[in-house]
């Protein structure tokens, strides 16, 4: 099993953070969209299936792209299916890759090394090697919170790394708008979502889509099932909002 250490370098290679350039752009200090222009980019970053209505952006500008890496976190319900309970995931920003050859290729080469990094090995943990380091290619973190309904909302948080650091309003909780089986394997791949802003001004719309894994097993025994953790890698494209790029 990869180390810590072999699983963060995966990650910063699988990210064409380190050691590779593409057409005009180089590894470091120029992967986020402060840096290159993405303003005509929202074709080519998102890739939406055709012949369907539930994925749709309707927000604009299209501002940046995050390549995600966690896990969905499941309870076995007492009809004998998992739940989903939440979500963990740390975002890095590939918006400035998002016309390029190898753009539709990260989910694969990241997932490869997720999947195969030691269970002992949490997403938090790389998540807090990240912010030690502190890299201006990481973008967000992806979590939930608690709503006034009584029920969990997904929040993206800005604040505490890249550009928008230290800004109070630098996130955005959503809420459903659609949702797509995953046009590559359903059986286990998470749904592509399309979700929009109920607070927060980072964006007004979140496109989840090349999700990789993040599906629980088909079945569960109630009262005996542990709650388990799936991994999963997605992007994540962002629309609209008030912070600009």
């Amino acid at each position: 099993m990869p180390s810590l250490t072999a699983l963060f370098q995966g990650i910063l290679t699988s990210t064409i953070i380190q050691g590779l350039t593409i057409g005009s752009f180089s590894p470091l200090g120029t992967i986020h969209p402060t840096n290159c222009n993405i303003a005509q980019q929202q074709s080519v970053a998102v890739n939406i299936p055709q012949n369907q209505t539930q994925i749709q952006p309707t927000a604009s500008p299209y501002q940046f792209t995050g390549l995600a890496y966690g896990v969905q976190n499941y309870t076995c319900s007492q009809a004998g299916n998992y739940t989903n309970i939440g979500a963990v995931a740390e975002l890095i920003d590939v918006s400035c890759f998002t016309g390029s050859d190898i753009f539709l290729k990260l989910p694969d080469q990241l997932y490869a090394s997720w999947y195969n990094a030691s269970s002992d090995i949490t997403v938090q943990d790389t998540i807090n090697i990240f912010h030690d380091l502190n890299p201006p290619e990481v973008l967000a973190q992806h979590y939930f919170i608690p709503n006034p309904a009584g029920g969990l909302s997904p929040k993206w948080d800005f604040t505490s790394s890249g550009k928008f650091q230290g800004k109070s309003n630098a996130f955005i909780v959503v809420k459903g708008k659609g949702s797509l089986p995953s046009p590559n394997d359903p059986s286990k791949d998470i749904n592509w979502l399309d979700v929009v802003r109920i607070d927060g001004d980072a964006a007004d719309e979140v496109l989840r889509t090349d999700t990789r894994g993040g599906q629980p097993p088909s079945s569960c025994t109630p009262g005996q099932s542990p709650d388990i953790s799936v991994k999963y890698v997605s992007f994540y494209h962002f629309f609209g909002g008030k912070l600009g790029q």
